[in-house]
């Protein structure tokens, strides 16, 4: 038996998806800037996603800019706000346990004389909302949060949060990274008072290599790529169609039977809390319910690295994660975000995430299950001492 259990690290194009992706590839496979009727064709699909995007969001269609994927997203709304900001103030407030994509651009800034807070969390990932009003001040120039934590599955109180930025410094902008929410909540900026959102399109069942910012009207921003002038000379380079149509196919699915699919990822999602936290020396580290994403478990399995756990389970069908995808290739000492959140030093290299999805068993769940608890107990054996 099969069982893809590393849906955050990224998911299975629909077929939707993949017939309209190959459509524009071979038939309708025109450059959007070009005059003639593939160009019409082509441009078509750009207007069409936008729509799409633009109301699972309630938003104008002119605040959804197409990116790469979230990692561009991400950049761009910081470097690009905060460099197009810098005379009203330098100072920018994030939390600790950002994705890289996040962490990253704010090294940099820093490097261009920006002045960066970093919001502590609690045992379970969620921000201190007192420290992060108390670090809001009159330079505050932008703020970025994520709405989902990618390895533990946080929800982060994205309502109190834009309301302490109004109370405390409403021309603060406000950036969130959703690329692990949107398709699992519905997101709407303006009543939010989001700003800026960044979402991947191959977390919800969309291609690789495209994503969108949103933008609300009125925001300063400076665009990061230069060139032809796509995307009102916001974002440069001829447009990824097949992709976008993709993106746009795959937003409009996944909304598409919503509460349903939702149900769905919150009933997996419990069952196998229940179920793994049987298996002996077994610690949670993320929170159950609403108080969590649906489609995210992080658990630590105390004497196995995760690692080894991860390669025993692949010889038995099933694919899971040790971290976040974008890093967990690399040899890292210690996940900063299971550091942060406080996991005990012989929990932190652990720790594995299970995530799912619309098309995620049960029977696939109970089928890892029962390879976890035979593996465990001969791994645990082998274990260092």
């Amino acid at each position: 038996m099969q069982a893809y259990l590393d849906n955050s690290a990224t998911t299975r194009c629909s077929e939707g998806v993949r017939d309209i992706v190959v459509k524009v590839m071979m038939e309708d496979f025109g450059n959007p800037s070009s005059r003639h009727d593939k160009g019409m064709e082509a441009e078509k699909y750009l207007r069409e996603a936008r729509m799409e995007i633009a109301a699972t969001l309630k938003a104008d269609e002119k605040e959804i800019y197409f990116t790469s994927g979230g990692t561009e997203s991400d950049n761009w709304a910081l470097i690009g706000t905060a460099m197009a900001n810098k005379r009203a103030g330098k100072h920018i407030i994030t939390t600790a346990i950002e994705h890289a994509a996040v962490i990253q651009p704010m090294i940099y800034l820093q490097e261009q004389g920006f002045e960066v807070s970093y919001i502590p969390v609690d045992r379970y990932g969620r921000i201190d909302l007192q420290k992060f009003s108390d670090a809001i001040r009159e330079d505050t120039i932008l703020v970025s949060t994520m709405y989902v934590n990618n390895e533990i599955g946080t929800l982060e109180p994205i309502e109190e949060i834009g309301k302490i930025i109004k109370e405390k410094n409403p021309k603060a902008l406000w950036h969130v990274d959703a690329i692990q929410a949107y398709g699992k909540y519905r997101i709407y900026p303006k009543k939010l008072g989001i700003d800026m959102l960044s979402v991947s399109g191959h977390k919800l069942h969309g291609p690789k290599g495209v994503g969108f910012l949103y933008v609300r009207n009125g925001v300063k921003i400076h665009p990061l790529i230069l060139g032809g002038g796509q995307q009102k000379g916001m974002r440069s380079g001829t447009d990824n169609v097949p992709g976008i149509a993709g993106l746009g196919c795959a937003a409009k699915e996944a909304y598409t039977d919503f509460d349903k699919k939702v149900t769905h990822l919150c009933e997996l999602k419990q069952f196998f809390m229940e179920e793994v936290q049987k298996i002996p020396n077994t610690v949670l580290n993320s929170l159950p319910g609403d108080q969590g994403a649906p489609h995210i478990v992080s658990v630590s399995f105390a004497g196995v690295r995760s690692e080894v756990l991860l390669h025993a389970l692949e010889e038995r069908g099933i694919q899971v994660s040790s971290g976040s995808a974008c890093s967990s290739n690399k040899k890292l000492p210690v996940s900063p975000v299971l550091k942060e959140i406080g996991l005990k030093k012989d929990l932190l290299d652990s720790t594995v995430r299970f995530s799912f999805c619309e098309n995620t068993t049960k029977e696939e769940l109970e089928y890892c299950l029962q390879q976890l608890k035979e593996l465990l107990v001969v791994l645990r054996r082998y274990s260092r001492h």
